[in-house]
């Protein structure tokens, strides 16, 4: 398994990776399994999350490098384990083309075009983008294929619970799901993170500890419906206020925490079947991303990593 790195190795490789990379100058830093990582594969991967990022160049040198280390192991595990289900890391147009118009809103482009300018100033190949959203893409195809049958949606209570109510509640929220190393306690692992939210902000700290994928937006996941949550998650969101985080709650996967964003209450005038089966897709998409992350740590256990 990966050795920790010392502090200030980490900051001597980090300007070594900067100098290097600009020179062209490519070092064999990881491997995982036969899969190499280089000195300018740990450079794409930091200007990458600048780029999706905007708080990410205001950490640290040191977690900078940490983090995208730790993001560009995790994609070659994705492709190790992909290899064995798909011929070819591909996908076809359409799908492809959705997802570049979700990364073209994300960061408020026009167009293609556009796109492609801003990804080559910030000294990324479009290319490598298209093949990390290709990774990402097939990934979730493959946990529907596996897990697909598992997810439960009780679409009677939630229709039940519409009926209820005349007015809905959503919450704009981001999370951290992380997990415990052996022996560590609970409370100290919650007390580090939250020490690091007051210290860094939620979003950097997202970025550092969460392995979730909405990390690499620091931990941002938008709005959803409160009836689309289970009974755990639902009752610490009630009683958290805005601004402010909840307790670490127990997930499959993991624990997570979540900051309460902000909050709103929308009167319900639209078509009740169309509002169950927008909700059944928010509780489908919860429970895939919880088995996602379940089945990566299985696969991640099974991978040899070394560093040189």
């Amino acid at each position: 398994m990966l050795n920790k790195i010392n502090i200030s190795i980490v900051i001597i490789v980090y300007f070594f990776l900067i100098l290097t990379a600009k020179a062209y100058e490519n070092k064999i830093l990881f491997k995982v399994d036969n899969h190499i990582i280089t000195s300018i594969d740990i450079f794409e991967e930091i200007e990458y999350l600048k780029m999706i990022n905007k708080n990410f160049e205001n950490l640290e040198k040191e977690k900078i490098f940490e983090i995208s280390k730790n993001s560009i192991i995790r994609e070659k595990i994705k492709i190790i384990e992909l290899s064995k289900y798909f011929e070819k890391i591909e996908v076809d147009d359409q799908y492809l083309e959705f997802l570049i118009k979700n990364l073209i809103n994300q960061l408020n482009l026009n167009n293609e075009d556009e796109l492609k300018i801003y990804i080559k100033k910030n000294g990324i190949k479009y290319e490598t983008i298209k093949k990390k959203l290709q990774i990402e893409l097939l990934w979730n195809q493959l946990i529907f294929n596996k897990h697909s049958k598992d997810v439960k949606i009780d679409k009677e209570k939630i229709r039940n619970e519409i009926n209820l109510n005349k007015f809905q509640e959503e919450f704009f929220i981001s999370e951290i799901l992380f997990t415990l190393e052996e022996n560590q306690k609970l409370e100290n692992k919650y007390n580090k993170i939250k020490k690091d939210i007051e210290l860094n902000g939620f979003n950097n700290s997202a970025l550092i500890h969460s392995i979730s994928s909405s990390a690499k937006n620091g931990g941002r996941v938008g709005w959803i419906k409160l009836n689309s949550l289970n009974k755990k998650l639902k009752k610490e969101v009630i009683n958290t206020k805005i601004g402010s985080i909840t307790n670490a709650i127990l997930v499959p996967g993991g624990f997570l925490i979540i900051k309460i964003e902000d909050k709103r209450k929308t009167e319900i005038k639209i078509n009740l079947d169309e509002e169950v089966e927008t909700i059944s897709k928010e509780v489908a998409n919860k429970q895939l991303n919880q088995f996602s992350n379940i089945y990566f740590n299985r696969v991640k256990k099974e991978v040899e990593i070394n560093e040189f």
